[in-house]
């Protein structure tokens, strides 16, 4: 009776085929060597002048590999995606094939295996050794930004695509972002960051309704690349390849142009340059004439980050990872979260947090906390004015040097000084947080005039507090010998009298953030503040 069982297609164990594929009399051009890398999707093979790339037998669910046949597809698709961007390095796709018993490329034989052929890219032009190295600036960025200019502009979505574009549809990642981080609060991210960053996303879904809408209405979703970040940019002097578009999941590729640009951007922010991220924005929207695109730009370089901490974070779980290895990764997370947290609570260009108020009030506790939370430096009057008094920071100085180190005229000095090095933060730091009264509206109005020069978003922060509770405060630091600031509750109703409301600060530019007995409980309103109001932004 015949057997309508389908055949078993001929296979290779995975110790035959990796054998093959390291061995160098294995290739038809007999390279000297073999270099083998391995990610967790794929095995890479360098055999100047060429890269075969094979794809292992998994399935992550959100990428399925796990029959030959879904990896033929897969590779021919690698093939085909990739050209579009970087047509001289993606060959072809080469069977390995089983002849009289023993494997190799192509000719006769019924394959076993399929691999990516790639040209080799001189490794001196990528684009993160090129940064590294300060030779990757803004001519790149312009050479980058016109062709996937062209690239998107080329493309006439069809519904499929445009659909991807659907808040329903984007909640499927962000939704499952979240939920496969939750293990690591405490961990790689502390719960406070976790909880800001879903409440951030879920708030710009909300509020951003029509310009998501609007994004779909107008053609804004292609077939992107997926994974654009430096590492996959090889830029010479005559040549432009953008390489690894996804190919695996329509859904990763599928995007906003603003979700695509925002990894490129992302990374430049990450490796500390701010600079080039705001310019590639910049450059890429005015390319598109895409005005739209910088009002997404906040949102989805949050995701971006949140990606790649998902993935150090799940690396760093993993087993077979050396625990030098893990660590490493755990490290890099936390700038991933942190660097997320960054772009929901202030955005994407260069920014200034001055945290003001009044004497006891709590602004230094909440300052700190701020910048342990987005990772920024934190610039505090009450060790400028000593320094430059040339006083201890610790320890109360008696009552004749207080009348001169807080006179008018050495608060000036302090004020001045405390700009200077927030300028001077401004030019190598995505943004920085001030900690000072700004009690004198002069002082208010020359932070604003240095913010404007800069090209840097301003916001205030007045900690708000009961007089009560600011007497306990100011009570509770004679006991404290490590307390930098002087002023304690006797001062209170003089130095309230010199305090100038910030009436002057129109809305948007002042947050009020009452700081009760709990820092913890404050420094999460603050945030979760901060992250509606950048969620809320007029579409």
């Amino acid at each position: 009776m015949p057997s309508h069982e389908a055949p078993i297609p001929p296979s290779a164990s995975p110790e035959e085929l990796l054998a093959f594929l390291r061995d160098p009399r294995s290739y038809p051009h007999h390279p000297e060597r073999v270099d083998f890398l391995q990610t967790h999707a794929s095995y890479v093979f360098v055999v100047p002048p060429y890269v075969y790339k094979v794809k292992k037998p998994v399935n992550f669910g959100f990428l399925d590999y796990s029959t030959l046949e879904k990896r033929k597809y897969f590779c021919e698709q690698e093939i085909a995606l990739n050209r579009e961007l970087c047509s001289e390095a993606y060959l072809g796709v080469i069977p390995i094939v089983r002849q009289r018993g023993s494997l190799r490329f192509g000719g006769d034989g019924e394959p076993v295996e399929y691999a990516v052929q790639m040209a080799r890219l001189a490794e001196e032009f990528f684009a993160k050794r090129l940064l590294l190295q300060g030779r990757f600036g803004e001519p790149e960025l312009d050479r980058i930004a016109e062709r996937l200019a062209a690239f998107y502009s080329g493309q006439q979505p069809d519904r499929a695509t445009l659909d991807w574009g659907r808040v329903e549809k984007l909640k499927i990642t962000s939704d499952e972002n979240f939920a496969q981080t939750e293990v690591d609060i405490g961990r790689t991210i502390d719960r406070m960051t976790w909880e800001t960053l879903r409440f951030f996303t879920e708030e710009f879904y909300r509020r951003q309704a029509a310009l998501f809408e609007r994004r779909i209405r107008e053609g804004w979703i292609k077939s992107g690349h997926g994974d654009l970040h430096l590492e996959h940019i090889h830029i010479s002097p005559k040549s432009l390849c953008i390489y690894d578009r996804i190919e695996f999941n329509e859904r990763f590729r599928s995007v906003d142009v603003a979700s695509d640009a925002a990894f490129l951007a992302m990374d430049l922010t990450f490796q500390g340059r701010v600079d080039l991220c705001c310019y590639f924005l910049e450059r890429l929207a005015r390319c598109l004439d895409d005005p739209d695109m910088l009002k997404l730009s906040d949102f989805y370089c949050c995701q971006r980050a949140y990606v790649r901490g998902k993935v150090e974070s799940m690396t760093a779980r993993d087993p077979l990872v050396p625990g030098e290895a893990q660590e490493a990764c755990r490290r890099r997370a936390r700038r991933y979260f942190a660097l997320a947290l960054r772009f929901a609570t202030v955005g994407f260009r260069p920014a200034v947090l001055a945290v003001m108020g009044r004497i006891g009030s709590g602004k230094s506790t909440l300052a700190g906390g701020l910048g342990r939370a987005i990772g920024w430096p934190v610039l505090a009057s009450d060790p400028i004015r000593k320094g430059l008094a040339g006083l201890p920071l610790e320890g109360r100085p008696s009552a004749e040097v207080r009348s001169w180190l807080y006179s008018p005229e050495f608060s000036e000095r302090t004020y001045r000084e405390l700009l200077r090095r927030a300028g001077e933060t401004l030019r190598t730091e995505h943004g920085c947080l001030l900690d000072a009264t700004f009690a004198r509206r002069d002082d208010r109005e020359r932070l604003r005039e240095l913010c404007r020069q800069a090209g840097a978003d301003l916001l205030f922060l007045e900690a708000q507090a009961g007089e009560n509770a600011r007497k306990q405060r100011l009570s509770a630091r004679a006991d404290r010998p490590d307390v930098v600031s002087d002023a304690r509750a006797e001062d209170l109703a003089f130095l309230d009298g010199r305090y100038e409301p910030p009436a002057e600060l129109a809305d948007g530019a002042l947050l009020a953030v009452p700081c009760g007995a709990d820092p913890e409980s404050s420094l999460c309103e603050a945030l979760r503040a901060l992250a509606a109001r950048k969620a809320a932004a007029r579409p």
